[in-house]
């Protein structure tokens, strides 16, 4: 039976996230399993399977041959990539054509001089960006070529180089397999070819379904041809205590699944040596209206029943009498022969590696409706940190927005590095709009709509956050208001953390120290509070929680919240005296997945929601994962690692600029790590040298030659781009810090 999951739709369903996997696109069938990339996005599952191909492949320069074939191995073979490409919602392959003096297409009427050659060997003379018979470039389509007489840049035929670049998303002609270039043979000529992997997205077989509407309701399929082996996979959901989920006839032989009861589910046949009935009893009942999956497999030898992860039921064929399944009448799904049918949904249904098209069929069908609702009974316990669970017509998506995550799961953290004096303000009053602003009031609490925001009071607060710093001193965060009334967290002088309240009723604001423990030693810490009155609860990192009380004369009201400080308070009015001190220079580090009851104020500053109007930022905020509790976060996947700079996931709001700047970061540090370093490496090869001399045999290396020996696209960016070194030491350095 299977052990590897269909694709990686079905991974993300399990909760998994982006990594490399290995899938099954046809179950027990004869492709064999492969090892793809699934990038779990927010709303989309993407396969991405890499080739061998060079980015930037020079052909050409001084070359002879009139033809240049360069081509593409796969990490799969043909046919396993087609059974991606075949059941994908979309597939999308990325080539370029850097050129100087060398034609592409030959348009306007000319005859190609480079074609690609894509699934079942045909050639192909349309280029990324354009599509099946239409020989132009991108540029063409779009009308912006160089030189407007031609349709691809290139074909201008300049003596500077020109590309012509895009996507292919034809997915019938996917994958490209090698691609020809032809207009070499001039002095001068020369061409520079990139493809990137097959990305495919969507699979419509995991979620194709039917929705069986009433008992006697059902779809017919033609006769399934199992003689020898049968291969049968299905999830289904339902609230009904029983019902055939499908059944085929012969003469005397059959076939037939059913759910027998609300705690069992029974494979049942007949090849001739009278009927065999195999049944898988759940502990737990079946109709709970969430998914569950049906494996059954009949060959030569054995028979076998798996529902999700109980136990396999197996049941050895007899060593004489009769092996062949012979059928004959049509194959029934729902209920035959005047049975009780199924009631509820069956998706994803494989019979021998062909999934049936059961949404098709219910579209033409009476009593049984194409597709199916309610995936979030089955998958919402995916969506974390108070991630909502969104139903959609094939599948689910955690929304993210009124948490301090993001991610497919919302388990990444939002997170930022801090320079001295940087500081950001969340205005809980949008700014323009009138104080009585709906949206502020509503993020930050549930009460009462009718209280204007200025009149607005908390009488509890959640307040969540990690960092990471050495420089204290320092205020993390601070809520002001228009009142007196103010809370703050800090790092005092002696690098130890401090909750301060000030609610009026008290001479002095009331204070929580947490003594005996160094908050600033570059690790990252997390934070918990909550005050629910009088009374205060908080939790460090992974200690137990401690309760506290505000003092018999204290206010328990946090009167008209105003505004929230990161790194630095910058607010009109009297300040505590200690935190005026704290401010200069200011905060200097890494603050991550920082919440204040509804409102996630770095989130709101990195990613563009309705509420970044709310935030005022001084100076540059570098998004980083540096302040990540490491306790609880997995290590990133290159997919989701912001300083891992792959085009196809670099979606991440800073510039080239932001991170220079960041390099100069504390050099001092570096600059000392660097010494100790190249300290280090002298004394090796002293010590190298010596014994080398000492053997005097020879000395061999087998250095890799930087791209041309990285095992993947990723490592190839990785040796050729510049900036990703850079990047690398940014992120260790802050780890550092």
């Amino acid at each position: 039976s299977a052990i590897y999951e269909l694709s990686c739709e079905a991974y993300k369903h399990l909760g998994k996230t982006s990594n490399y996997y290995w899938i099954d696109p046809d179950g027990s069938g004869t492709l064999g399993p492969l090892k793809v990339y699934c990038n779990m996005t927010e709303d989309k599952v993407w396969t991405t399977v890499y080739h061998d191909l060079q980015m930037q492949t020079s052909v050409g320069g001084n070359s002879v041959e009139k033809l240049s074939v360069l081509q593409l191995n796969y990490s799969a073979t043909m046919d396993q990539i087609s059974a991606i490409t075949s059941s994908a919602e979309y597939c999308e392959q990325f080539i370029s054509y850097s050129c100087k003096m060398s034609r592409l297409l030959n348009t306007p009427e000319g005859n190609p001089y480079t074609w690609w050659v894509g699934k079942a060997n045909e050639k192909h003379y349309y280029w990324g960006g354009s599509g099946p018979g239409i020989q132009k470039c991108a540029c063409g389509i779009e009308r912006n070529c160089t030189d407007p007489k031609y349709y691809c840049n290139c074909d201008a035929d300049y003596k500077q180089w020109r590309k012509d670049s895009g996507m292919l998303s034809y997915k019938e002609h996917l994958p490209v397999s090698q691609v020809v270039v032809g207009d070499l043979d001039r002095p001068g000529s020369e061409a520079k070819v990139s493809v990137g992997p097959v990305r495919c997205q969507g699979d419509r077989n995991y979620w194709n379904a039917a929705s069986f509407v009433t008992s006697s309701s059902y779809l017919h399929f033609s006769t399934f041809q199992g003689e020898t082996s049968a291969d049968i996979s299905f999830y289904f959901k339902t609230s009904a205590t029983d019902g055939v989920f499908l059944e085929n006839l012969g003469n005397t032989d059959f076939i037939k699944l059913e759910l027998k009861s609300a705690t069992e589910v029974s494979f049942s046949f007949d090849v001739g040596n009278g009927p065999v009935e195999i049944v898988v009893r759940s502990p737990n009942p079946l109709n709970d209206d969430q998914w569950h999956r049906v494996n059954a497999e009949r060959n030569v030898k054995q028979a076998s029943l798996q529902v999700d992860q109980l136990p396999l039921e197996v049941r050895k064929a007899p060593t004489e009498g009769h092996t062949r399944l012979e059928l004959y009448s049509q194959l029934y799904v729902g209920a035959a022969g005047g049975q009780r049918g199924f009631l509820g949904c069956i998706r994803s249904l494989r019979m021998n590696g062909v999934t049936l098209d059961l949404e098709e069929r219910a579209k033409v069908t009476p009593g049984v409706k194409p597709g199916c609702s309610g995936h979030c009974t089955s998958y919402g316990m995916y969506c974390a940190n108070g991630g909502k669970c969104v139903e959609k017509y094939n599948g689910y998506s955690c929304d993210c927005s009124k948490t301090a995550y993001d991610g497919p799961f919302c388990i990444k953290d939002v997170g930022a590095f801090f320079e001295e004096g940087m500081w950001l303000r969340y205005n809980f009053h949008s700014l323009g709009t009138s104080v009585k602003d709906l949206v502020s009031r509503t993020l930050l609490s549930s009460a009462d709509p009718e209280i204007t925001a200025p009149d607005l009071s908390l009488n509890k607060e959640e307040l969540s956050f990690s960092f990471s710093t050495t420089k204290f001193p320092c205020v993390l965060l601070y809520v002001s208001s228009y009142t007196p009334d103010f809370m703050a967290v800090l790092v005092n002088p002696s690098g130890n953390l401090q909750i301060r309240y000030n609610l009026g009723g008290t001479k002095e604001p009331y204070n929580i120290d947490i003594d005996h423990r160094n908050m600033a030693n570059g690790q990252p810490h997390t934070v918990n509070v909550t005050r629910n009155g009088r009374d205060i609860v908080l939790q460090l990192d992974h200690y137990p929680p401690t309760s506290y009380s505000l003092p018999a004369t204290s206010d328990v009201q946090f009167n008209s919240p105003k505004a929230l400080f990161l790194g630095k308070v910058i607010e009109i009015g009297k300040i505590d005296q200690d935190i005026y001190k704290y401010n200069t220079p200011g905060f200097t580090g890494c603050l991550s997945r920082v919440q204040f009851n509804q409102i996630a104020p770095l989130k709101a500053a990195l990613r563009p929601t309705n509420a970044s109007s709310h935030v005022h930022i001084q100076g540059e905020l570098v998004e980083s994962n540096c302040g990540a509790s490491p306790l609880t976060i997995p290590p990133m996947s290159a997919a989701t690692d912001p300083w891992h700079l792959d085009s196809a996931s670099a979606d991440f709001p800073y510039n080239g600029q932001a991170i220079g700047d960041g390099v100069n970061r504390n050099s001092a540090i570096i600059g000392g790590v660097i010494a100790v370093v190249i300290f280090t490496i002298l004394c090796t090869l002293v010590f190298l040298i010596r014994y080398m001399f000492r053997h005097k045999g020879t000395y061999h290396t087998n250095e890799a030659k930087g791209a041309e020996s990285a095992e993947s696209a990723d490592a190839a960016i990785m040796n050729n781009d510049p900036n990703f070194t850079e990047t690398i030491d940014e992120s260790k350095k802050e780890w550092l810090i």
